[in-house]
């Protein structure tokens, strides 16, 4: 499966990358994890600090796959507002998903903080602004309820964003707390620093089959190894539907642009996360290295071919809408510009723990437009099950949850 098609802007900021060898021999472990980006690399470290003995492997290289094509924005905020998430999940649960969700991005701040290199990540403030005069009601009232749950958040009114911003908005959200990061150096730079305390790493390692004994699973490779796990998480992304179909996930495609090295950002106040009500929504953000990044576009290619024939479009209409908001800014061009397979969920939770039909093995399927996020739930939320036996959220997420009306966004 092709990930992303044209050409990826993170992997070129870190060259070259640590490469990990074929297994080429038979191997025990505790749990195998299944896929070297975000997802496996985040359950590789929770369950390294529980002291699990693990393997990962990768049937590519370490975050070959979705990992590479990320915008690396951090939110709390998701795709389904707090007030959608109430109307669909009840107000305790509803609730409680936002919390999980902040605090992930602080978890994803203080992993950061650990690692030996730096992975670019920096606390970002955002701006979430009503794209038409008809969203300004809802956003209005998703503004009073963040407020009310203890979000750091202000309504601006369009005179307040005119004095910050080039552009013109009928109302926006401007909230504290939210990060970015370049999310290839994190999983590399994560992986590594787990390989040098004694995780084992293997890429071009395919997984081709599995068979599940009472209290152990025993995977076979494509070239005829053999791994014994006691459990297994599954981290593959939107490659886990070619395992499974899930009824709730829904396959997507995304698109996003970076922009050349800029000096200044006229217009653009503390360069902050730029989001809007539309749906799907565009996505605006600065790199370290001081390029605009710009995402979305969503439409329902599903085939690399589909995606790779829009791709020339969908990159002069995200430059345009970069243009559009930042009119200073003159002469921009998008230097990288990339399609990407993208899932989602019809009630807009990601997909975490166990299915009836994979004995002791557990997925980790960050599905949705806050997918690094979701990943962090979906490590701690996994490693406790694993070590523990149990999590307090786990139901929020499982797979078998109720089909619900998912609401407005």
């Amino acid at each position: 499966m092709d990930f992303s098609t044209g050409k990826l802007l993170w992997p070129d900021t870190l060259s070259p990358s640590p490469r990990y060898p074929a297994l080429e021999e038979d191997i025990a472990c505790d749990v195998l994890i299944i896929g070297g980006g975000v997802a496996g690399a985040l359950c590789s470290y929770y369950l390294n600090k529980s002291d699990v003995r693990a393997v990962l492997v990768d049937k590519r290289t370490v975050c070959s796959g979705s990992s590479s094509a990320n915008t690396g924005m951090l939110q709390y905020a998701n795709d389904k507002s707090l007030t959608s998430c109430i109307h669909t999940f009840g107000e305790k649960d509803g609730a409680r998903f936002y919390r999980l969700c902040r605090q992930a991005v602080g978890e994803l701040g203080r992993i950061s903080s650990e690692l030996d290199a730096n992975p670019e990540f920096r606390k970002r403030s955002s701006l979430y602004v009503a794209t038409e005069d008809k969203d300004v009601d809802a956003l209005k009232k998703e503004y009073e309820l963040l407020k009310a749950y203890g979000y750091p958040v202000q309504y601006w009114e369009p005179e307040t964003i005119a004095r910050h911003f080039s552009f013109a908005k009928p109302g926006a959200i401007f909230s504290e707390g939210d990060a970015d990061f370049n999310p290839y150096r994190f999983v590399v730079y994560l992986i590594r620093s787990l390989h040098r305390q004694g995780l084992r790493v293997y890429e071009h390692t395919e997984v081709a089959s599995h068979v599940a004994e009472r209290d152990r699973v025993i995977f076979r490779t494509k070239n005829g190894r053999t791994i014994t796990a006691r459990h297994a998480v599954i981290a593959t992304g939107y490659e886990a539907q070619k395992l499974k179909k899930n009824h709730n996930a829904v396959a997507e495609s995304t698109y996003a642009i970076a922009t050349q090295r800029l000096r200044a950002f006229p217009g653009w106040h503390e360069q902050c996360l730029i989001w809007e009500t539309a749906r799907p929504f565009l996505y605006i953000r600065t790199t370290m290295d001081n390029r605009i990044v710009v995402g979305g576009l969503d439409d329902a290619a599903r085939s690399a071919e589909q995606r790779d024939s829009r791709l020339p479009g969908k990159r002069d209409a995200l430059l345009a809408e970069a243009v559009k908001l930042f009119p200073a800014l003159e002469g921009l061009r998008a230097e990288y510009f990339w399609s990407a397979a993208f899932c989602s969920t019809h009630d807009g939770l990601p997909l975490i723990g166990p299915q009836e039909e994979f004995p002791h093995c557990y997925f980790a399927l960050g599905y949705g437009g806050n997918g690094t996020v979701y990943c962090t739930i979906a490590a701690q939320i996994i490693s406790s099950l694993i070590t523990n036996g149990s999590h307090p959220d786990m139901h929020l997420f499982r797979f078998d949850r109720p089909r619900r009306d998912p609401g407005h966004l």
